[in-house]
């Protein structure tokens, strides 16, 4: 390793710093695991030095040909010079947090992951919200048994509109904690703070003021710190006198996985949110991860294919912030380091993982296997898909690891991690000019549901519209989160019943004859999988029965494939129709001028999308599944 100048000196640091201020930090040289910290932000060492030797020497240093870290001579200068260097997510301080937060609550990212993790001995939470930009973005201070949609816990809520940011004693929405405050009556709530000013705040109306901050004008942050310090005093004090009646109480609370798994229960609470979604297509969607945990939701953007994914994984799961990564996809991935990172090679043994928390998520499901966790990948086909998901798709059947890296210092990053069973992957896709077709190869290892929007589901939507109240869905179907995880992992030794066998067997047979044709038909995986998805429907209570499962797992897992000219695929089209039939029906495709659902179709789904395929063909001389 190259030999550092010692002529460096801080104005010259001080110079490369504000170089970054005015630059930004170049693509792979984010630190890894210890910042420079200077007024409140943090700074990758080793860059802030190749820059400072610019002002000292001449030359911007090869950040190749020195180490950072611990020891080395590198920290040694800019500590000599009286600057501190930190551990990542450390911080006796809440100044920088706080900057760093306002400053990201301008913009439009969702990344909390290098935020610091504890202060003062509580555990730090912080959302700008999950699919969609939050218009209360907070920072919550939790002490141990509490959360934020189950507790009560100091937080600081910045409600942008208006440029104020409160410290307030916080209160979960939606459930009552067990633990409360027991403020003065003259302690007023954030709903009547606002009142006063003629607004209604957007959320968290009932948590209680401490203290204002106008954010237009420069902010005292000592003072600041006094409050946090203040309040968070006062909350240990409360937690620490209240825990005996916590421990008494908590048998009134919900405990995890101790029902078993009821898909009809979702429903009604899915329901209770103003959300619309027909019953039959929510069974399909929880039977699908149950059968696969690779599910891919299409169709029109709007339709609730993001909302349905992450409605269930927050009503099901127990840390929604622990256990929900949602993550939209770019189009500039290429490769897999956007889920699962890369090692440094400018930093021996480190390792750097994806902002976006997908690679801490799945650390955390190998953790925890009894629990479930969700991966949501939103507008999955904005990048060609096997460029970043196919160390994914691989393992998804061999059930080996995806290689991460030897002798890492970051003990939870491993040589290899598996994909869990514990763990459910759902991928939402758009199908416009500005997406990608998926491959044969990943449409034969998910689950395809399409979303679509007819004519009765929008007036039925216009006639019933109402205010949408998504998070009071959150946790409430934590009881029966183990009972789902043992159902996914079961469900590969299912058997289905000997009296619907047989007639099943006969309409694959007849529908690998037709798809041969024009090699798209499936295989054993798939075959296996259908059958997987028929026994989980007889086994637990969905308003999925008899034809109507065989229908769906039609629907889902042969005809996503289809795909072709007119000429090539119009003969398969019209011999599918027939087999969607009932005995003795007359209807052919070509006389078809509207689709109606009667009793003359089998498998009516089928029929319809059939029927959509083949009208884009007649049109446009090709079709697809998805375009159709």
């Amino acid at each position: 390793m190259k030999e550092l100048p010692r002529n460096i000196k801080r104005d010259d640091i001080l110079q490369g710093i504000r170089k970054i201020e005015e630059e930004g930090i170049p693509a792979q040289a984010h630190s890894s695991t210890y910042d420079l910290l200077y007024n409140g932000k943090r700074f990758p060492p080793k860059l802030v030095l190749a820059y400072a030797n610019i002002f000292a020497n001449g030359e911007e240093l090869d950040r190749n040909e020195f180490e950072g870290g611990k020891g080395t001579t590198c920290f040694k200068i800019l500590k000599d010079n009286g600057f501190k260097i930190v551990l990542k997510n450390e911080s006796n301080s809440i100044s920088e947090t706080l900057v760093k937060f306002l400053e990201q609550a301008k913009g439009n990212s969702l990344k909390t992951k290098d935020y610091i993790r504890y202060f003062d001995d509580l555990q730090v939470k912080v959302s700008f919200g999950m699919a969609s930009l939050a218009r209360v973005p907070w920072i919550s201070f939790l002490a141990q048994g509490q959360k934020t949609s189950n507790g009560i816990y100091p937080v600081y809520l910045f409600y942008k509109k208006y440029n104020i940011l409160v410290l307030a004693y916080g209160v979960s929405e939606g459930t009552v904690p067990v633990v409360t405050w027991n403020l003065d009556t003259n302690v007023e709530t954030i709903n009547s703070y606002f009142k006063k000013r003629n607004i209604i705040p957007d959320r968290y109306g009932d948590s209680y003021v401490y203290a204002v901050y106008d954010t237009t004008k420069p902010l005292n942050y000592t003072l600041i710190e006094e409050d946090l310090k203040r309040i968070i005093a006062q909350y240990k004090n409360i937690i620490t006198s209240d825990k005996n009646s916590l421990i008494a109480l908590s048998g009134q609370s919900k405990k995890y996985g101790e029902k078993d798994f009821e898909p009809e229960s979702f429903m009604n609470d899915l329901n209770s949110t103003g959300l619309v979604f027909s019953s039959e297509f929510v069974s399909r969607f929880i039977l699908s991860l149950l059968t696969k945990p690779f599910v891919i939701l299409s169709g029109l953007a709007g339709s609730g294919k993001t909302q349905l994914a992450m409605m269930f994984a927050k009503w099901i799961c127990e840390d929604i912030d622990k256990q929900v990564c949602m993550i939209p996809v770019g189009a500039d991935w290429t490769n897999r380091e956007f889920l699962i990172g890369y090692p440094n090679a400018l930093e021996k043994g480190a390792y750097v993982k994806p902002d976006n928390g997908a690679l801490d998520l799945i650390i955390e499901a190998n953790k925890n296997p009894r629990k479930p966790y969700f991966l949501i990948l939103d507008e999955m086909n904005l990048s060609y898909v096997e460029r970043y998901f196919s160390d994914f798709l691989s393992v998804m059947e061999s059930e080996e690891g995806i290689p991460l890296m030897k002798n890492c210092i970051d003990k939870e990053i491993t040589p290899v991690i598996k994909l869990p069973r514990n763990l459910f992957i759902i991928g939402t896709i758009n199908v416009d000019e500005t997406t990608y077709m998926f491959s044969p190869k990943v449409l034969d290892r998910a689950n395809v549901l399409e979303f679509r929007i007819m004519e009765k589901d929008m007036k039925d939507f216009l006639q019933k519209l109402q205010p949408i109240h998504k998070d009071i869905i959150n946790n409430k179907g934590v009881e029966q989160a183990t009972s789902f995880v043992k159902l996914a992992v079961d469900s590969w030794g299912l058997q289905i019943s000997e009296e619907r066998k047989a007639s099943i067997i006969t309409s694959l047979e007849c529908f690998f004859y037709e798809l041969k044709k024009i090699h798209a038909e499936f295989g054993y995986r798939t075959a296996c999988e259908i059958f997987r998805f028929m026994a989980l429907a007889e086994k637990v209570n969905t308003k999925l029965e008899g034809d109507a499962i065989v229908d769906a797992a039609i629907i889902q897992k042969l005809l996503p494939k289809l795909h072709g000219s007119r000429k090539k695929v119009e003969p398969v089209l019209k011999a599918l129709w027939n087999l969607c039939l009932v005995k003795g029906s007359e209807l052919t495709l070509e006389n078809t001028i509207e689709f109606v659902h009667n009793d003359q179709f089998k498998y009516p789904l089928s029929a319809e999308k059939i029927w959509r395929m083949y009208c884009v063909a007649l049109d446009n001389g090709f079709t697809s599944f998805a375009e159709a």
